[in-house]
């Protein structure tokens, strides 16, 4: 069974109909309809309504639905969650995430709804925003909070601010919160996905931040313009040399398996299991198994 890639999660803003309905076209790995900070105050309750219908009604060809909820401290997080596992999202990401109980809060009420409507227990996921100092110095016990969620993420601004700095170019002033969040999402094998790249018209310098997360270890990136897919697909995407390896440990492993070999060597080098796990992401990335490869 291949993983599922979130290399692009794109924002989507909950209160523009056009763009709801037109999201999936470009080719983003996830979308993310955004319900909390891209919303005024004034249009929170009718930009709920708009997802909701949204997601009830348009076929997005089996596209991942993420939707960013405002928090359990505001008057609109808990009809948030209520209308949209109503819906039937796949992903509720929460904002500002700083504990472990943040999340077991929002667990409840989903567990609450899906109960009230007969949707599978569990079948609800979650993703947490890190965007504050606590929520990275808790990053793992975040992590580790519940069975549904899938992937932590970083969210640089406000977390910026709160550490009186600003966003550079080298991107200094994050290493230390993204290498929290990604290391607590590796221990405890979620995903990772880094925040947003605000420049749009700048792609020399996203480029530049999508290659430094992809050394780092992310899974991908949360995104705000259709423009910004294609460069993190294109910067994620293993080389033919990697693939072709790749398909040789696995294979490897599978004649190995086969003939009931306890060690498993290629071209003189013994095959571990850090290296079948590497190889395994590389076609996942690739998005192609061997045995669609020896269909070719």
């Amino acid at each position: 069974m291949k993983k599922k890639l979130r290399r692009t999660m794109m924002y989507v803003p909950g209160n523009n109909p056009g763009m709801l309905s037109d999201a999936h076209i470009y080719g983003a790995d996830s979308l993310m309809f955004d319900l909390e900070d891209s919303i005024s105050l004034s249009e929170k309750d009718s930009a709920r309504l708009l997802v909701y219908n949204a997601v009830k009604t348009i076929d997005y060809n089996n596209m991942e639905i993420v939707v960013r909820i405002n928090g359990l401290d505001t008057p609109y997080g808990r009809n948030d969650i209520e209308a949209m596992v109503r819906a039937g999202v796949d992903v509720i990401r929460l904002p500002k995430t700083e504990t472990g109980e943040d999340v077991r809060e929002v667990e409840k009420i989903i567990e609450e709804v899906e109960k009230k409507i007969v949707r599978p227990v569990g079948s609800t996921k979650i993703m947490g925003a890190i965007e504050s100092p606590l929520g990275v110095v808790n990053a793992m016990e975040i992590a580790k909070s519940s069975p549904r969620l899938i992937g932590i993420a970083i969210g640089a601004e406000d977390f910026v601010t709160n550490m009186k700095t600003n966003r550079s170019a080298e991107g200094i002033e994050l290493l230390y919160a993204r290498s929290q969040i990604l290391v607590a999402a590796r221990a405890t094998r979620i995903y990772a996905l880094d925040t947003v790249y605000s420049d749009v018209n700048n792609e020399e310098g996203f480029r530049e931040e999508v290659k430094l997360i992809k050394q780092l270890g992310f899974d991908g990136k949360s995104i705000i313009n259709p423009r910004q897919i294609a460069p993190v697909h294109e910067i994620y995407a293993p080389t033919e040399e990697e693939i072709d390896y790749a398909l040789n440990v696995i294979k490897a492993i599978k004649e190995a398996e086969e003939k009931g070999l306890g060690v498993v060597s290629l071209n003189g080098k013994m095959i571990d299991k850090p290296i079948v796990e590497r190889a395994e992401r590389i076609l996942g990335l690739a998005n192609i198994s061997l045995s669609e490869k020896e269909e070719e």
